[in-house]
């Protein structure tokens, strides 16, 4: 009877001590599936878009809020090269999930390292400004970016004493003629140029390509007859740009420093009047905003004029297009993180905190065309009319990453006085020729 309780006795305390350890591993299964299931997705984002870091981080903020998935905004520093960026980044494994990134970058990293976004509903929205890679789309169109000569209307009239009409600057002459009248009456030197080798090389010498036709295509047209050997100094917009450059340096407020000119510098002297004009884009607001410019300012656009031709659509339209795009990353992120970075894309095209906060918050103009919100600063509203107008051409020259350095550079010595018109060209053939 003894050996039969002791028996019993064992029993029962190996069933608890089973029971025991199943019930504890019951409850760590448990904890740990419950741990799984409400733990974030995590993704980041690589800005190379400095002006909007302040935007895009409040927008993420909110995304969270609404989706639960966090997303760190990386900026890419002052100065430094997105493509350069991003390839470190790749090479140190440490790759970004989105990025945003100039079309150059995308026509070089789509094959490789992006997501194939063809078949996401947002394409419907974005269908004219989409960007194919033989026949694929790769990237999400993320703005419409317009870009000429920006005016301050308040100081162009102040200093006149009459009205300003934006639209009788359609050519050369008579952008020269307003310039010698503000001159005339006391504003000595009414042109900002602003010294960066990605504004001079990119955005003012590229009016090379994308005014060439005012197509894309007609943009890769020009570069590869250059790539073949043609003489810049044939070219009639090589010769209308550097004119138009010439007489901007003219009347330059930097005319004594020019390499002493920068960005920031411009935004205040424009913002505050002592300038009437800045070739730029309206990527440019933020900065105008942190220079003292008012929302309700009078700030717009005349064309970045070339040659004497009123009717040429170069001197009565801006170019605009979807110059920034965001790619997802296919290699190094999981398919939940891209699962979620496709989420933030939709958040921005169909929800309406994030429709609402990409306008508000970035002072950008979305490329889809569903967004119902209005911009909200004269130099969007400027663009968002000539849209509806139909006053914008909307090429967007492809070109290799390091071209606005390169010809930056060039661009920077010829507005130093450091080297000629003949000796600019050159540089640009050189630099064609070597891309064949």
């Amino acid at each position: 009877m003894k050996k039969s309780i002791a028996l019993i006795s064992v029993v029962l305390a190996l069933l608890m001590i089973v029971a025991g350890c199943s019930k504890n591993s019951s409850s760590d299964t448990s904890a740990s599936s419950k741990s799984a299931s409400s733990a974030k997705v995590s993704i980041t984002l690589l800005n190379s878009k400095g002006e909007i870091q302040t935007g895009l981080e409040k927008i993420a903020a909110q995304f969270e809020k609404d989706k639960g998935i966090h997303v760190e905004v990386i900026a890419c520093g002052a100065g430094e090269v997105p493509y350069t960026k991003i390839t470190t980044m790749y090479n140190s494994g440490n790759a970004p999930t989105l990025a945003i990134l100039d079309p150059t970058d995308i026509v070089a990293l789509a094959k490789e390292y992006a997501l194939d976004l063809t078949g996401e509903a947002w394409t419907a929205e974005t269908d004219a400004l989409n960007l194919t890679i033989d026949g694929k789309i790769y990237s999400f169109p993320f703005c419409v970016e317009g870009r000429g000569i920006i005016y301050n209307q308040d100081a162009i009239e102040s200093v006149l004493g009459r009205a300003f009409d934006p639209d009788t600057i359609n050519s050369y002459s008579s952008f020269k003629a307003i310039l010698e009248e503000l001159r005339a009456k006391g504003m000595e030197n009414p042109v900002f140029v602003a010294k960066e080798d990605w504004s001079l090389g990119a955005h003012q010498l590229g009016f090379i390509y994308d005014a060439y036709d005012g197509t894309t295509a007609g943009s890769a047209e020009i570069i590869n007859s250059l790539k073949n050997g043609t003489d810049p100094l044939t070219v009639d917009r090589f010769n209308q740009f550097v004119d138009t450059m010439d007489l901007l340096l003219e009347y330059n407020f930097a005319k004594a420093d020019p390499l002493g000119a920068d960005y920031d510098q411009g935004a205040l002297e424009l913002a505050c009047g002592n300038v009437a004009f800045w070739p730029n884009g309206c990527w440019a607001w933020p900065n105008l905003v942190e220079g003292g410019a008012e929302s309700d300012g009078r700030f717009g656009f005349i064309s970045f004029v070339l040659g004497d031709d009123t009717s040429d659509f170069a001197n009565t339209m801006i170019q605009a297009s979807a110059s920034k795009q965001i790619m997802v990353d296919r290699i190094q992120s999981s398919s939940e993180e891209q699962e979620a970075a496709k989420e933030f894309i939709s958040y921005l095209v169909y929800n309406d905190n994030g429709q609402r906060m990409f306008v508000e918050e970035t002072a950008l103009i979305p490329a889809a065309k569903n967004n119902p919100y209005e911009p909200l600063d004269p130099l969007g509203k400027d663009i968002a009319k000539r849209t509806a107008e139909g006053r914008l051409y909307t090429s967007c020259f492809i070109a290799p990453s390091d071209h606005w350095s390169v010809m930056g550079a060039a661009m920077q010595k010829y507005i130093a006085g450091m080297s000629s018109k003949k000796e600019l060209a050159s540089t640009l053939s050189q630099y064609w020729k070597a891309q064949k």
